[in-house]
């Protein structure tokens, strides 16, 4: 099995910039409590406040997909639902 890892980033509409800072904690904790989760950042762009980059890398395709499923379930999908996404994933 091979390591799988997300890079890219997030734009958040400006309108729902506090509640998306407000929720990425509990983001943050609850993936890195996956089991299979090795590392796990989203941080503000120094240059574009509505910018998030994203790195993520977990132990193989099942925890991966277990962390996808999960998230669309959660809080943080329910409120990311107007987020750009720009993702790249390598195995």
């Amino acid at each position: 099995m091979s390591k799988v890892v997300l890079k890219g980033f997030i734009l958040v509409p400006e309108s729902e910039l506090g509640l998306v800072n407000s929720e990425l904690i509990d983001h943050k904790r609850l993936t890195l409590e996956e089991e299979g989760c090795i590392i796990f950042q989203v941080t503000e762009n120094s240059q574009n406040p509505l910018r998030f980059d994203v790195y993520e890398a977990f132990i193989d395709r099942a925890a991966f997909d277990y962390h996808q499923e999960r998230v669309k379930a959660s809080q943080w999908g329910k409120i990311t639902t107007h987020v750009q996404r720009y993702y790249e994933v390598f195995e």
